[in-house]
C-alpha cells in the first residue's frame, strides 16, 4: 500500500523544438521511465503537438516546466542527434542566416537511427601517419606559424596552385596533430571519397559522411564529407581542413543560404583549433582580414597549365564559334595517343552579350564594366548588374551597329564535330557520363567536374563568364579556369587551357595566364569596397509574394538595413556587417505568405 505522505519522485522535464520549420517556440515534455536512458540533450524524440506525432530534438534537459502548463510526456525517442557543441552552433546559424534552427539539426543528425549503444568501438591509440614530404610541409608549417603567432583567432588561407595535390595539405596536418578531432570538408563526394582512400591507405582511421556518423559521434577519427559535413557531430573540433574553400558548392542553395566554410570558421573559433581554407584562387571575401600563406611564385607557376589566350576582337566574323587557332590546337591534341580535348560552353543561366559589328568588342558597362544589352527593339544600353544605362553605341570605335553573340550547346557539338571529323560527347549537369566519355567532349562547365582528365581544355566563349550579371563573376570565372587546369595538370607536364575572349585585358585572365590570382583579387577587393559588397557589407535577397510586406516592415523598424527593390516581388536588403544583418532580420517578424530569405545571394 502507497504511502500517502510519500514525496511523489521528481519528474524530469525536457523542452523539445519540433521538426516543423514554420513553429519556432519550444514545447516541454516529460520523459517516461521507459525512454529514460535513450533521452539525453541532443536526442531525436517523438512528441504530441496539435493532435499529431511529430519529431523534435531536446535542446535543453532537466528544465522546470512552465507555469501553470502541464506537459505531456514524450511519445518516443528516435536515437541519437547532435552533440550540445553542435546545438549551440545551430542556434547561431539560425541567427546568421536568418532560418529555422531545426533545418540546421536536421542536417546534423544522421541519415539512420543510432541508438546510443550502437556507436563503433574508439579505435586505440595508432602511429602517426607519414609526413608526405614536398610542397604541403612548407605551406602547414607557415600556417601553424601563423596561427601560432599571437594574432586574433582564425583560420589561415593557403593558396595552394590547382594542379598540386591539395590532400598533401590533409596528410600533413593529420601527421602533425593525429586523426582525433580533425574535420575535412570537400567539395564533392568523390573528391571526400579519395582523400578518405588516401587517409586510410596510410593506417589513418577515418569516419566517411554521411554513412560514418555513428564512427564520428564515436571519435577517435578523422572525419570526411562533403558541405554538411560541417555540422559532424564531433565533441571538440582540434583542427579542420576545407578544400577547395572558393568553390560555391560549399554554400547551400536552399534556403537558409548557410555556408560551410563559415560553419567551420564559427565552430573553430568556439574551441580554438586550427582552420586551414585551401583554394588556388581565394576570393576577396575569403581573404580579407586573415593570414594568406602562399608557395614562391616558381612553384605556384608550376602549378598552373599553360593558359593560351586567342583574342576574338581580330578574329574574322564569318569564322564563328570556333577560331582558327582552336581548330589547329584540337587537332594536335587528338593526334596525341590518349589525348583528349574538353570544350566548355555554359549554356545555363545565359545572358545576351552584345558586341561591336564593326570592331569587335563586347559593350561594357562604363560603371561596373558589366555586361549590357537592350531590352526592346530600340533604347538605351542597361546594365544586368547596377541598372546603369548607356547610348547604344560603341565605347571604342562609336560605331551604333551591334549584335548579338548566342550559341547552344547541342548545336556547337555539332559544329565541332563537323569541323574535326570526330565524334562528340556531350556532357551537361541533366546528362549522365558513363564509362569513358572518349577523345572530343562538348559541354557545360559539368564537364569539368564529370571528366577526370584532359590535355587540352577550350572555353568556346569565356565572356558569358566574365559578362555574367553578378558582381563576383570574375571571380567564379577564375575558380572554372582553375578547375580547368586541373584536369590538364602542370605547365611541365604538356596540358594547355585555351581561352576565347574579348576581352583578353580582363583582370581575371590576365591572373590565369600569369599564375597570379593576385592580379584578380586586387582589383576586386577595391571594387568591393567602393560598392559596399562582402566583405566590406552584408547583404540579404528577399523574394516572394510576401516579399514587399516584409521589406516594408524592415523599412518602417528602423533597425539599421537599408531595402531597395531589385525587381518585382525582390528587394535587396543592405547592412554594415553580417551582425547587424542578422539583428535586424531578427528583429522584424515575417508575415505569412511565401517568403524566400537569401543571406549572401550569390546572383547578385
Amino acid at each position: 500500500m502507497a504511502d500517502p505522505g510519500a514525496v511523489p519522485p521528481a519528474r524530469r522535464v525536457v523542452r523539445v523544438a519540433p521538426d516543423v520549420p514554420a513553429i519556432h517556440r519550444r514545447f516541454d515534455y516529460t520523459v517516461p521511465p521507459a525512454l529514460a536512458d535513450e533521452v539525453a540533450l541532443g536526442s531525436r524524440v517523438r512528441i504530441p503537438l496539435h493532435g499529431r506525432r511529430v519529431g523534435g530534438w531536446v535542446v535543453a534537459d532537466d528544465v522546470e516546466a512552465e507555469a501553470a502548463v502541464e506537459p505531456k510526456d514524450l511519445t518516443g525517442a528516435s536515437g541519437m542527434g547532435p552533440p550540445p557543441a553542435v546545438l549551440d552552433l545551430a542556434e547561431w546559424a539560425a541567427w546568421r542566416w536568418a532560418g529555422p534552427v531545426v533545418s540546421f539539426l536536421g542536417t546534423a543528425s544522421p541519415t539512420r537511427v543510432v541508438r546510443p549503444g550502437a556507436l563503433p568501438a574508439r579505435p586505440g591509440p595508432s602511429p602517426a601517419p607519414p609526413s608526405p614530404g614536398g610542397g604541403s610541409v612548407g605551406l602547414v608549417d607557415a600556417a601553424l606559424v601563423a596561427l601560432g603567432s599571437g594574432r586574433p583567432p582564425g583560420p589561415t588561407v593557403v593558396r595552394l596552385p590547382p594542379a598540386l595535390d591539395a590532400t598533401l595539405v590533409v596528410l600533413e596536418l593529420v601527421h602533425r596533430t593525429g586523426p582525433d578531432g580533425v574535420l575535412v570538408v570537400a567539395p564533392s563526394r568523390l573528391r571526400a571519397e579519395q582523400v578518405a582512400a588516401r587517409l586510410r591507405s596510410q593506417g589513418t582511421p577515418v569516419a566517411l559522411l554521411p554513412d560514418g556518423w555513428p564512427a564520428a559521434r564515436a571519435g577517435g577519427r578523422v572525419v570526411v564529407g562533403t558541405r554538411a559535413a560541417a555540422w559532424a557531430p564531433m565533441e571538440v573540433l582540434r583542427a579542420a581542413v576545407v578544400l577547395d574553400a572558393h568553390d560555391e558548392v560549399h554554400q547551400e542553395e536552399r534556403s537558409p543560404t548557410w555556408s560551410a566554410v563559415d560553419v567551420v570558421v564559427e565552430r573553430a573559433r568556439r574551441d580554438g583549433a586550427p582552420v586551414l581554407l585551401v583554394s588556388p584562387c581565394p576570393p576577396v571575401a575569403l581573404c580579407e582580414g586573415r593570414t594568406v600563406v602562399a608557395p614562391d611564385r616558381e612553384v605556384e607557376r608550376r602549378g598552373w597549365p599553360v593558359v593560351e589566350v586567342v583574342d576574338r576582337r581580330v578574329d574574322d566574323p564569318r569564322s564563328g564559334l570556333f577560331s582558327e587557332r582552336l581548330a589547329r590546337a584540337a587537332r594536335d591534341e587528338l593526334e596525341r595517343p590518349g589525348g583528349r580535348v574538353v570544350c566548355v560552353l555554359n549554356r545555363t543561366g545565359r545572358i545576351r552579350v552584345l558586341a561591336c559589328a564593326a570592331c569587335g568588342a563586347v559593350a561594357r558597362c562604363t560603371g561596373c564594366g558589366g555586361a549590357v544589352s537592350r531590352p526592346g527593339a530600340e533604347g538605351p544600353l542597361v546594365c544586368g548588374r547596377c541598372s546603369r544605362e548607356r547610348p547604344p553605341v560603341c565605347a571604342s570605335c562609336d560605331s551604333a551597329r551591334l549584335k548579338s553573340l548566342r550559341i547552344g550547346v547541342s548545336r556547337a557539338a555539332e559544329e565541332l564535330a563537323a569541323l574535326l571529323g570526330r565524334p562528340v560527347v556531350e556532357v551537361t549537369a541533366a546528362a549522365d557520363l558513363v564509362g569513358d566519355p572518349g577523345p572530343l567532349v562538348m559541354g557545360t562547365e559539368a564537364a569539368l567536374h564529370r571528366v577526370e582528365h584532359a590535355g587540352l581544355v577550350v572555353f568556346l566563349d569565356l565572356d558569358q563568364h566574365l559578362l555574367a550579371p553578378r558582381f563576383g563573376a570574375g571571380e567564379e570565372t577564375l575558380a572554372l579556369l582553375a578547375r580547368a587546369a586541373r584536369l590538364v595538370g602542370t605547365r611541365t607536364g604538356g596540358g594547355r587551357v585555351l581561352v576565347q575572349t574579348r576581352l583578353p585585358d580582363h583582370e581575371a585572365v590576365r591572373a590565369a595566364v600569369a599564375a597570379d590570382p593576385t592580379l584578380l583579387s586586387g582589383p576586386e577587393r577595391e571594387v568591393r569596397r567602393m560598392v559596399g559588397l562582402p566583405p566590406f557589407g552584408a547583404l540579404a535577397l528577399l523574394s516572394g509574394a510576401a516579399a514587399p510586406a516584409y521589406a516594408g516592415d524592415l523599412s518602417a523598424a528602423a533597425v539599421g538595413l537599408e531595402v531597395s527593390a531589385s525587381g518585382e516581388d525582390r528587394f535587396l536588403v543592405r547592412a554594415g556587417d553580417h551582425a547587424a544583418l542578422a539583428d535586424g532580420l531578427a528583429a522584424v517578424e515575417r508575415p505569412a505568405g511565401r517568403l524566400r530569405v537569401e543571406v549572401d545571394p550569390r546572383s547578385v
